[in-house]
């Protein structure tokens, strides 16, 4: 239905070796002869490569973040200093520096955490939000032997959030765009009918129902019908709607306002396993729902 979220690849780092089964690991080659290089003279303490990529004040002044982050109620800057075994001007001079760029302020001669600070807690949150998702996918992934879906509605849109699936067990390819036909897959129908009456047509009215497959829903007034009729705690199930060859399943998850769900797909070969996979994802999902209701708004 969708590819995962995959981090860039950083090309300065080192190769990464993954291990399979039947992976042969072959030991460091052993250095050779040692050549004779000439002597060098040894660097001056303050020269030596370790100390010589730190910057002090970068450190002085991540010192002082953290302290100021352990004072809730603010801290003056001569109880800064002293924590942080800074010379009092020292810490003037970055304390209102961090002030200027935002990351710390000043109330009657108390610093606090700024709007800068508070917006890299935040993110780090979201970062961890996410990361608690992607590993719970994971685990739901290898414990039914299915890709495993988690999608949203935000701002009259159908996002896929999250997929977790393998080689062996890959996901849908999205080979139309997966917004634009919410109609035809499971995901989107999950989500369309978490949606009332006039939020329905909206979308509809920027997407209208297009028969993509052979088994593709006909028209907006048959689509319309078969939302109308879906309880809101029923799995939605398609098949051959968005992709030859595909049966799909959703779970419809409502946290607060947020219309969001679960889903899983099988080829279409394997369509008897998909009612009792996506009832144990069910399951999964009741378990663990209230330790991922604040998780699942990433």
């Amino acid at each position: 239905m969708a590819t995962a979220d995959t981090a860039p690849a950083d090309p300065h780092a080192p190769p990464t070796a993954v291990l399979t089964p039947g992976t042969r690991i072959r030991p460091p080659e052993q250095p050779g002869p040692r050549e004779r290089q000439p002597r060098q003279q040894t660097a001056a303490p303050e020269e030596q490569p370790h100390s010589a990529t730190l910057i002090g004040s970068v450190q002085r002044a991540m010192r002082l973040l953290e302290s100021v982050a352990g004072h809730a109620h603010g801290a003056p800057a001569k109880q800064l200093a002293r924590e942080t075994g800074l010379a009092l001007p020292t810490a003037y001079h970055l304390l209102r520096t961090l002030v200027h760029e935002g990351y710390l302020r000043r109330d009657k001669g108390l610093f606090f955490l700024g709007e800068a600070a508070e917006r890299l807690s935040s993110s780090g949150a979201r970062q961890k939000r996410r990361s608690t998702v992607v590993e719970t996918l994971a685990t739901w992934r290898d414990a039914i032997g299915v890709p495993v879906y988690y999608a949203m509605y935000q701002d009259g849109e159908i996002e896929v959030m999250c997929v977790s699936d393998t080689p062996g067990n890959p996901a849908v390819e999205e080979w139309a765009d997966f917004r634009e036909t919410g109609h035809a897959h499971a995901i989107g129908q999950c989500l369309l009918s978490q949606l009332d009456e006039d939020a329905r047509r909206d979308h509809l009215a920027r997407y209208p129902v297009q028969s993509i497959t052979p088994y593709t829903v006909r028209d907006d007034h048959a689509l319309l019908r078969r939302l109308e009729r879906t309880r809101r705690t029923q799995p939605v199930t398609e098949r051959q709607e968005y992709a030859l060859g595909t049966v799909c399943a959703a779970i419809p998850i409502s946290v607060g306002t947020t219309a969001a769900t679960m889903a899983i797909s099988l080829p279409s070969h394997q369509a008897d396993r998909l009612l009792p996979a996506v009832r144990q994802l069910q399951g999964e999902i009741g378990r663990l729902l209230g330790s991922l209701a604040i998780s699942i708004s990433i």
